[in-house]
């Protein structure tokens, strides 16, 4: 919905309101580890971490989610690093969190582990307590996670996407880290363990399973490296700071910065100026549109022309065909197709089987196709009966029945009109 209000005409609003959410998930990011990183330090990691996520920087939902995790996940982190319990305060994000992405379900599962940091650094005779305070925190965020419209399905449909089985090895951003070629992200956490190796660093037990976690997760699906990259740092934060030296310097540097608030502020304003200045001087002159792999116009305009019906599309091309009030047979969103149908999708697409491709295109009354220019399926399509191309460019190929097809596929009563 925030995308749909801030969409123009153009794509120059989800583009600045995605920029903004980045831009807010820095700031928050700054501000949770500035109690333990002097301000070089803390633009260092914060700048890795923005490197590790570009990947997964797109104008979609877990964008706009992004910093509501941060600061989800972080003030439970910050309570841990004081051996306290969260802040009540912490419960409506979870409920927003929850009405922008399905994602917060790590949020719910992080309240466990992170709790457990908690109680295992607390003095002995604070650790009942704390398991109260840090169970009642759990249900209670459980319950302001169901105020969607959706209520406690949201828990469901959040869990749909896990539940795709084989097809998650299919969909790239779910597919595990590849390091039979080098990566940004296998030099980062082949550098952390050697740094920790070389400097040292000793961690509790439940600070280390948090961590495997959080490496584990980024390993499994790429789409997870920007947690990893978030996460991992406020997890490290407070160890590091203490066993490596800085915690002295940092705490006077924080109080040098406690009488300087006029600076501060005049800094934030120059700032945000500087942000609106820059940022509408740059849509005055750049235009936001799909990438033009994305961007079938020409071959969209012969479709509507021919007055397709039913239209068997490469998912890529779903979310064009959506802003031209087309109806898809398939865009990105698997989750709401199934596993089945999504396989056999890619299958049909993968055009080894002929059968199997002809086969799904009468089960669904197919009347034409629109792929990509290089589909396996659009170069069958051009040497099967009862099928012929209507058009091709460098990005698009329709394939349409021929009339012969089209007149074999009506229904008897029909034909004896």
């Amino acid at each position: 919905m925030a995308y749909a209000l801030v969409y123009g005409g153009d794509w120059a609003g989800p583009v600045i309101l995605t920029s903004i959410a980045i831009g807010a998930t820095v700031g928050i990011f700054l501000h949770l580890l500035n109690p333990y990183f002097d301000p070089a330090r803390a633009i260092l990691i914060a700048a890795l971490a923005l490197l590790l996520s570009t990947i997964h920087f797109f104008a979609r939902p877990h964008v706009l989610a992004l910093p509501v995790l941060l600061a989800f996940i972080g003030g439970l982190m910050a309570a841990a690093d004081r051996r306290t319990y969260p802040s009540w305060w912490l419960l409506p994000l979870m409920a927003l969190w929850a009405n922008l992405h399905g994602g917060f379900v790590l949020g719910l599962a992080l309240i466990g582990p992170i709790g457990l940091e908690a109680v295992w650094s607390a003095e002995p005779s604070r650790r009942r307590e704390l398991i109260v305070r840090w169970g009642l925190f759990g249900i209670a965020a459980l319950a302001a996670s169901c105020v969607t419209p959706y209520g406690w399905n949201s828990l469901l449909g959040a869990t749909k996407i896990l539940s795709l089985g084989k097809l998650l090895t299919l969909i790239g951003e779910w597919m595990p880290a590849d390091f039979s070629k080098p990566s940004f992200f296998e030099a980062t956490l082949l550098g952390l363990i050697g740094l920790i190796c070389y400097r040292g660093l000793t961690l509790s037990v439940p600070r280390i399973l948090l961590l495997l976690g959080l490496v584990w997760m980024a390993l499994s699906h790429i789409r997870n490296i920007e947690v990893f990259a978030f996460i991992a740092p406020l997890v490290l934060a407070k160890p590091i700071s203490e066993q490596w030296g800085m915690a002295a310097v940092t705490a006077a540097r924080f109080e040098a910065r406690r009488s300087l608030p006029v600076v501060t502020i005049l800094a934030a304003v120059a700032m945000v100026i500087g942000a609106w200045v820059t940022t509408t001087m740059f849509v005055a002159q750049h235009q936001f549109k799909f990438l033009p792999v994305f961007w079938p116009a020409a071959a969209v305009d012969v479709l509507q022309q021919h007055k397709a019906q039913r239209v068997f599309n490469t998912a890529p091309f779903g979310g064009y065909l959506v802003s031209r009030d087309i109806k898809v047979f398939i865009d990105g969103r698997a989750e709401l197709y199934g596993e089945q149908f999504v396989l056999d999708y890619y299958a049909a697409l993968d055009a080894r089987d002929a059968g199997q491709l002809l086969d799904l295109l009468d089960k669904y009354r197919i009347d034409a196709t629109l792929l990509s220019s290089d589909s396996p399926a659009g170069n069958a399509l051009d040497h099967l009966k009862g099928w012929k191309r209507l058009y091709k460019d460098d990005i698009a190929v329709i394939h349409v029945r021929s009339d012969e097809a089209r007149v074999g596929a009506m229904p008897a009563a029909e034909s004896s009109k």
